[in-house]
Formats: C-alpha cells, structure tokens, sequence
C-alpha cells in the first residue's frame, strides 16, 4: 500500500470522519506496545489519510493511559508526515469562549510520569522544542478556519494536565495569573513524540467550557463538555477536510522535518544494534 503522509488524531467526540472513504482498517504492532486502536486508512479529496482515535472507539483510554509513544510511531511507520490532533479544551480566558476554536502555538507541560520520549536506555537525543507546533500547518488550519467563517484565534498557550478529573479552582486561577490560555488532557507528550519522529504537529482545539473560573458561567461538567464538544467537531471536521488538498503536494521546509539533524549526542558506535534496530523507523536517516 502506498505512504500515507497525512495523520489525524481524534479526540474526545471525534471517533470517525464521516466523508473518509474506508479502505481498510490496519491493526499495528510497534516496539512500544499496541496504539490506541486500529488505524481506518481511508480518502478525503482524493488523498489517504491515517485516522487514529486517541481514546479508542467507545472512548476506553483514559488521557493518562494513552500509549502516544505507540501512536506516533504507529503514524510514522505508515509514512505520516503530517499530524492533525483533535482536542478538547477548556478557556481560561473571557475572549476565548464555548465553541471558539483556538490553534495554540505554545504548550506548558503540567503532566505526571507519563513515558515522553523515544530516546533513553543508550542513546541521548535533545531536541528543540521551542515552538512545539508547526507554524506552518498552524498558518494552513487558520487560514481554513477564516475562510469557513469560525470564530478562531491564532495562538494561545496549551497547558496540558494529567487529569482525568478536573482542575480544582486554585489551579484554574494559578494557571490563569500564569499566562495560559486553554486548558486539556492530551496535547503532552504527543507534540513531543512527533517532533522526536520528525513529524510535522498542530491541533485543532475546541473550546467546550471556562474550566471553574468564570463566576458567571457554570462549572464545567461532562455534560456540558460532551454538547458543545459534538458541536465543535463539526467544525474540525470540515477544517480536515479543507486542509487534505491543500497539504498533499507541499513540500515541508520547516524545522520538524530535520529535528533530529545534530540532536543525536551519543556516540554511534556505542549505540547497541538492539537499541538501533528498535529506532530505526525514527534515527535510520542518522544513524545505521
């Protein structure tokens, strides 16, 4: 079968894409363990595309359960270029509100132990990671958003916590004097991985409540996350697929596509065959 070089990950709500014509469903095994769920490899405007629900069908995987190390390199073994995530997210803003849709440029990360790199046991590889998403796939999903008509801004800090409960208030207010925007469960360590595989990263956020901050608006609750959240997918939905054709031809010339170059630190020849044989789909290009 042909490189797929086009990958969403789907979110909370976000399970299938309708339109996607199915050609099959893949079941992949990786060195990391098993992805979240098989992956449906289907067409949108003519172009394959990887379809990878994050939580799994039926929503089954918690945030903190989600195998992102296998994901990614699921994608990257299918010969994904590029990443759509789809995510949910609370405002700790007043301008940003219930159903906005924000395409953050910057992540905090405020998760607890969950495996966040592919390096390690052998081999030391320090990435940069100052801009965790692509600016240019960020550039493509606002234009689409301005051209539908969405009510979209442009950038915004993603802190990303462990979950699965909520913020307390304290946190809502301290993350709020601290600068961030939005609020969510997933987007760490999945920007770091692809980044780590060379691959190109953004998200699509929807906004589905003011987390517990907002004295005028109710506390968030699943209820109210899951009806604005099934709105805000539309929305996804018809960016994705504005966003295949636009991509399929365009030549990547951004940092992510070379994050490796001269971020590889330790010896080649102290780098275990095991070790090499293992990463082989992400450090083939450097090292053999």
């Amino acid at each position: 079968m042909d490189e797929v070089k086009i990958g969403i990950i789907g979110g909370s709500g976000l399970y299938k894409m309708e339109g996607l014509k199915e050609i099959k469903l893949l079941k992949v095994s990786t060195p990391f363990g098993s992805p979240s769920d098989e992956i449906v490899i289907g067409e949108i405007e003519g172009e394959r595309i990887a379809f990878l629900p994050r939580h799994g069908r039926g929503h089954r995987v918690l945030p903190g359960e989600v195998n992102s190390l296998a994901n990614i390199y699921a994608l990257k073994s299918l010969g994904v270029e590029r990443i759509i995530g789809v995510s949910a997210v609370g405002s700790l803003k007043g301008e940003l509100r219930p159903l906005d849709i924000v395409i953050p440029d910057q992540l905090f990360d405020h998760t607890k132990g969950r495996p966040h790199t592919f390096f390690g046991n052998g081999i030391v590889v320090h990435i940069e990671f100052a801009d965790p998403y692509c600016p240019d796939l960020n550039k493509f999903l606002i234009e689409i958003c301005i051209t539908l008509g969405y009510r979209v801004h442009s950038k915004g800090v993603y802190v990303c916590i462990e979950g699965p409960q909520f913020s307390t208030r304290a946190e809502s207010q301290v993350f709020r004097r601290l600068g961030m925007d939005i609020i969510g469960m997933t987007n760490m360590p999945e920007a770091k991985l692809a980044r780590e595989a060379e691959i190109c990263y953004s998200t699509i956020a929807i906004v589905t409540d003011y987390d517990v901050w907002h004295a005028k608006s109710s506390d968030v609750t699943v209820d109210l996350v899951i009806k604005n959240l099934l709105e805000g997918v539309k929305k996804a939905k018809e960016i994705i697929k504005m966003l295949v054709p636009l991509v399929r031809n365009k030549k990547r010339e951004c940092k992510c596509a070379t994050a490796l170059k001269d971020a590889i630190i330790t010896n080649p020849k102290l780098i275990s065959e095991e070790r090499k044989r293992q990463l082989n789909l992400i450090i083939g290009r450097y090292i053999k």
